[in-house]
């Protein structure tokens, strides 16, 4: 089933259920720390669960991206079609809805910095169906500000890097608590998250 397809589909709360689970698996642990009795654990199924309805432990993985994208596309999608006169508000939009889901959904982004680091299949998938995707969404505007000399010319990972950077940080509670940081609520870290929107988009354009 293609991601357009998984955006489509309906489905029941029970597999919702796992999915989010699976994701909060492999987002924690990592592909290769989430074996298969591990996942059948996590999702209150038996070990032969995994294999039975999505094949092998590639295609729960597969599924729980899928699903993870098409709910990452249902929260994006409102800002792609708002009419925005300035491409440079546009991107700003992006960029903050971008970061809001992530703080408050920051297990894609947990599991888009461990597959990073690994030469796989699975960072094939994910550049193919998140990274390539979330660029184009975000190029038609970044073109017309460099064509009109209101951003410099930025190649594409480095643009990935300066966004998605940030998240990390808005993420990392355990972390932030070690320096001293005071838990905040989920109405601080949506301000937190617009106010890196702010900042990142005024170091990529020209004064």
């Amino acid at each position: 089933m293609s991601i357009e397809q998984r955006r489509r589909a309906v489905l029941l709360p029970a597999e919702v259920e796992i999915l989010r689970r699976g994701l909060d698996a492999f987002a924690e642990l990592g592909y290769e720390a989430t074996s298969v009795r591990e996942l059948g654990n996590r999702l209150g199924v038996s070990h032969n669960f995994v294999n039975d309805r999505y094949g092998s432990k590639n295609g729960f993985w597969e599924a729980v991206v899928d699903f993870a994208l098409a709910d990452w596309r249902r929260q994006v999608d409102p800002v792609l079609l708002k009419h925005f006169e300035d491409p440079a508000e546009r991107l700003a939009a992006i960029v903050r809805r971008f970061y809001q889901i992530a703080v408050r959904s920051p297990q894609l982004s947990r599991l888009m910095a461990y597959e990073g680091t690994r030469d796989s299949a699975r960072l094939d998938y994910l550049h193919e169906r998140f990274l390539t995707p979330v660029l184009r969404l975000c190029e038609p505007s970044v073109e017309e500000l460099v064509a009109a000399g209101r951003m410099r010319p930025v190649p594409l990972f480095q643009l990935y890097s300066l966004v998605s950077g940030p998240i990390a940080t808005m993420t990392q509670g355990p972390l932030a608590r070690r320096f001293g940081e005071r838990p905040v609520s989920d109405r601080e870290l949506s301000a937190t998250a617009d106010s890196m929107a702010t900042m990142v988009m005024s170091g990529l354009l020209r004064d």
